[in-house]
């Protein structure tokens, strides 16, 4: 099993050695016969260092192609090169390969690069851009899969490596679920498709809604879940291990080395707990933006989480009445109105007409602005005004040139200025034209895709992130370099173009 293989001798001294550049490479590696037989060899002849390590590990192990083939690819337009790419990016169902692949049974799409599994929060921003081709096939497999996954793992887990196991990330099931029943089922009336959805969705907030009952007395938080100073019930993110990702094994003891023992365990949780919301990292989950060993992950109530679950209580009040469970329609009815009431409460600041993370610490809303408030729009959470009001914020100080910046901070993180990420631009355009904000999403839309134009006459590829305030550089920040190809780039480029389109 690969979480004993984590703790072997051999992958020890493989990540701490930096046999490869990213950590992640050996984590994923194929042994040619099997983790336990690699191990015991090692024990045999180790320990090793330098080349020798090295002649070990590559006579021993066997690693997938992480290489596009950009001959192959049409670069003349960039949606030429999104049609081209995916079937680059397209995974037949999984044998096992007794590697830390969690295998599927369907096929599903990778992001692309260092990323060769399927991604939860992903698929969903892929999806558009698969929906946009007519390909419903492979979003449904990838629902599938998702939904096995479930079943296997008790939750649907960040990615399908056994390492990701303890942890999800943004619960975006019933988005998926709403696309293929609106493109598909809607008007087949396959209602028992539906009920085999809704099962699936009722297991999903059942684990986001886990330890509910643990949460009485001075008990304040347990899990996901967070009980607030009026008895309200929000979420946050979490992990249940407190060690070291395998993944990144050398970066998290590096960073954590100066800390006590209590600390260590706080600071591995929280980094996991951040990976769960699927912005790592961010001054977000910092008490002091610049400084990474100050992450407070589980302290932080997101308003973004808060809404996709509030997304999927609403989303399950419809498909209960679709299917005569008025009873069932009305409960989880009321249960969204609560949190639309303590996310009002808790998480927007009339003053300055945002939305913010609520930190239980400070008891208070975090001071970071970020493109999380654009969340509330898109699942139609904002009032009239709310949404007047975080458009003005969005476009007065959020729009750059290349399109929306992940939050008003600079900082060394990823997911802060100047970066722009893909599916924050489509929580927001979304968002936009919902409350009828049409000249403002274009705005977006445009600013984006001439950003993308630009950079891929340069790059000749589409990455997984933008610096959107300097257009001639290159995203940076974070663990790893800027991966080419990329899913939710290519989904969320293929929905602008088609909405531009569409409205000329």
């Amino acid at each position: 099993m690969i979480m004993n293989f984590v703790n072997s001798q051999l992958f020890k001294d493989v990540q701490m050695a930096e046999i490869f550049a990213d950590s992640k490479t050996f984590a994923d590696a194929v042994p040619n016969l099997s983790w336990q037989s690699a191990s015991e060899l090692y024990q045999l002849v180790g320990p090793l260092q330098g080349e020798k390590l090295r002649e070990f590990v590559m006579s021993h192990f066997s690693f997938a192609n992480q290489a596009i083939p950009m001959a192959k690819l049409n670069t003349t337009s960039v949606n030429q090169y999104i049609l081209d790419l995916w079937p680059h990016l397209h995974r037949s169902a999984d044998s096992d390969l007794s590697s830390s692949l969690m295998p599927l049974q369907f096929d599903y799409i990778v992001p692309g690069g260092r990323f060769q599994e399927i991604y939860y929060w992903d698929s969903y921003f892929t999806a558009l851009g698969l929906e946009d081709i007519g390909d419903l096939a492979t979003i449904e497999a990838m629902v599938n899969n998702f939904i096995d996954l479930q079943k296997r793992n008790g939750c649907i887990p960040n990615g399908n490596r056994v390492y990701y196991s303890s942890r999800s990330q943004p619960p975006v099931l019933a988005l998926m679920v709403t696309l293929l029943w609106e493109a598909k089922y809607e008007q087949r009336k396959d209602f028992s498709w539906l009920e085999n959805a809704i099962a699936a969705l009722e297991a999903e907030y059942q684990f986001w809604m886990k330890g509910c009952e643990e949460l009485v007395d001075d008990k304040q938080a347990t899990k996901r879940v967070v009980k607030m100073s009026d008895g309200a019930i929000l979420n946050r993110y979490w992990d249940s291990a407190r060690s070291p990702r395998p993944e990144s094994l050398k970066e998290d003891l590096h960073d954590a080395q100066n800390l006590s023992a209590d600390q260590q365990l706080s600071y591995f949780q929280n980094i996991r707990a951040a990976c769960e919301s699927g912005w790592d990292f961010s001054s977000r989950w910092l008490s002091e933006p610049s400084d990474l060993k100050s992450i407070e992950t589980t302290n932080i109530v997101p308003i973004d989480l808060n809404c996709l679950v509030y997304n999927l209580e609403k989303t399950l009040e419809r498909f209960y009445s679709l299917i005569n469970k008025e009873h069932k329609s009305r409960a989880i009815a009321e249960l969204a109105l609560f949190r639309l009431e303590a996310i009002n409460q808790y998480c927007w600041d009339n003053d300055k007409g945002v939305y913010r993370d609520f930190n239980i610490r400070l008891n208070k809303q975090s001071p970071i602005d970020s493109m999380a408030m654009a969340v509330p729009l898109f699942v139609g959470a904002a009032s009239e005004q709310q949404a007047q009001q975080v458009k003005t914020k969005l476009m007065s100080d959020f729009l750059k040139p290349g399109g929306l910046v992940t939050t008003l901070s600079n900082t060394p993180q990823q997911w802060d200025s100047p970066n722009g990420w893909a599916p924050l631009q489509w929580f927001a355009v979304k968002g936009l034209l919902d409350y009828g904000f049409i000249s403002e999403a274009e705005a977006v839309m445009k600013n984006w895709l001439s950003m993308i134009e630009m950079r891929f006459a340069e790059d000749k590829c589409l990455l997984e992130k933008y610096n959107v305030c300097e257009l001639v550089s290159r995203a940076g920040g974070g663990e790893y370099t800027v991966q080419q190809g990329f899913g939710w780039t290519n989904g969320v480029t293929s929905r602008f173009y088609k909405l531009l389109n569409d409205s000329l």
